[in-house]
């Protein structure tokens, strides 16, 4: 049977009153929702109760599913050891969606639980449903650090799993909003925290889950957002279906944003293929970039495409500008896919005749060398954004004070160990943060000496 209705509700631990200990009171309106969205699950009586949490085990390039038979938990962590959840699992679906991963590819399954106890974003939606429901099976999935659209990938494997059983299925999307919301609060204030919360509350409220695709993965970041991957999860699950969405409540009188909204599937509309959507758009994008680079980000992309088609190193151009063949410079190439990077490599200085040859070169070593990713294939190529940064000399400088991070890159070293660090990098705000993650880049330890080294870049894109 079909998914027949999804939750998006928050998780604080605070809201069950044996932790609260009434603390809870202030988040009455939060309460009150939550009541209303467990009796609706209670009515529909789920054989199945699915909840995506970011507290369950969690990876960057896997989804964790529910292993084993079922799980326990408690608030003991919170203060209220007698809270206590006995959930079993149900086994069937758990199977089903991991054997539909595989198929497609997707990184998904049941291996490597750290730890197998209920977590808080599980048990706080278990909490209100328990008491109004006691049946319905439990499936349990971690959230990942896999693109948004791996998110939804996994939502449309989940609905498919569903409507190949003979069981009916509830989703339970847990995770708060922004915790930026208050200068009072525990994680402080950012200006994107309220603007992530109105965007957020206003795309489920309309069931307009193709916006959550196009949520920039900074400016989440500087909301603190903790759930945003969990409801496109459940995006995934709606994919070419219409929504009937209800928003119950909103709240942030703690620093911490907590939205709780209900969604029923309506019937099938192929315009809401919004993954299809999405993608299509992206390589519109990127074939118009591809079209209209400058002849170094055209290099680095024929560079690319020769090597993931070919295995083959691309002969340079005959019509490549005198500049890139008579300059001898340090390159990094860097490779994006729908925002997220893919591949990053480069040199500090010259190892090639010339500059073209060196952007040829860190291209190969961009889609195919790169240790924190797997090499790229012809299938990801038509999604590519490809920018190539030409490093001008390095210069000492005597104190974090001569850098400027949107102008300078930044070299530390120790020895013969050094980091680099690319300027006007999305997330690096400052020149301390700038240090800190080229010495992590570089192995070199926090209260190791170091030296500096700034240069400038231009940057083509």
């Amino acid at each position: 049977m079909p998914l027949i209705a999804a939750f998006m509700v928050p998780h604080p631990p605070l809201i069950v009153p044996a932790v609260g200990k009434g603390g809870e009171k202030q988040i009455e309106e939060t309460t009150k929702a939550y009541e209303q969205a467990a009796g609706e699950i209670a009515r529909l009586e789920p054989d199945t109760v699915i909840v995506t949490s970011p507290h369950a085990v969690m990876y960057a390039d896997y989804f964790h599913i529910s292993p084993g038979e079922g799980a326990e938990g408690s608030f003991r962590r919170f203060g209220a050891p007698g809270v206590r959840f006995s959930e079993r699992y149900d086994t069937a679906f758990v199977k089903r969606l991991c054997a539909l991963a595989d198929a497609e590819d997707l990184p998904a399954g049941t291996l490597g639980e750290r730890d197998p106890a209920l977590d808080h974003g599980t048990m706080v939606p278990l909490w209100f449903i328990r008491q109004k429901y006691a049946g319905g099976k439990l499936v349990r999935i971690g959230l990942s650090g896999l693109p948004l659209t791996d998110h939804y990938r996994l939502g449309q494997l989940i609905a498919q799993a569903a409507s190949e059983t003979d069981k009916t299925i509830v989703l339970v999307a847990s995770g708060d909003l922004s915790h930026k919301l208050q200068e009072t609060g525990p994680y402080g204030f950012a200006p994107e925290g309220p603007a992530y919360d109105r965007r957020v509350m206003d795309v489920c409220a309309r069931a307009a889950f193709g916006e959550l695709l196009e949520f920039d993965e900074t400016f989440c970041d500087k909301a603190a957002e903790c759930g945003h991957r969990s409801f496109v999860v459940m995006a995934g699950a709606f994919d070419g279906l219409r929504v009937k969405a209800a928003a119950l409540s909103h709240q942030d009188v703690t620093g911490v944003g907590y939205g709780i909204c209900t969604f029923y599937p309506e019937g099938a509309d192929a315009g809401r293929r919004f993954l299809d959507l999405y993608l299509e758009k992206k390589e519109r994008e990127c074939r118009a970039r591809a079209e209209t680079g400058d002849p170094y980000v055209k290099l680095a992309r024929a560079s690319v495409e020769s090597w993931v088609r070919r295995h083959e190193r691309l002969p340079l151009p005959a019509d490549l500008p005198a500049e890139m063949l008579s300059r001898r410079a340090g390159a990094f190439v860097s490779i994006h896919k729908n925002g997220q990077l893919r591949g990053c490599i480069g040199t500090i200085a010259a190892t090639q005749d010339t500059l073209a040859e060196e952007i040829v070169m860190n291209a190969v070593s961009a889609c195919s060398r790169d240790p924190r990713f797997r090499p790229v294939t012809a299938d990801e190529l038509r999604f590519l954004e490809i920018s190539v940064d030409v490093l001008g000399e390095p210069e000492p400088v005597a104190s974090p004070d001569e850098l400027d991070v949107k102008r300078y890159g930044v070299i530390v070293s120790c020895g013969h160990r050094r980091g680099l660090l690319l300027p006007d990098l999305e997330g690096v705000d400052t020149a301390a943060e700038q240090i800190r993650i080229a010495r992590l880049k570089g192995g070199i330890g926090e209260q190791e000496p170091y030296r500096l080294q700034r240069f400038e870049v231009v940057r083509h894109t």
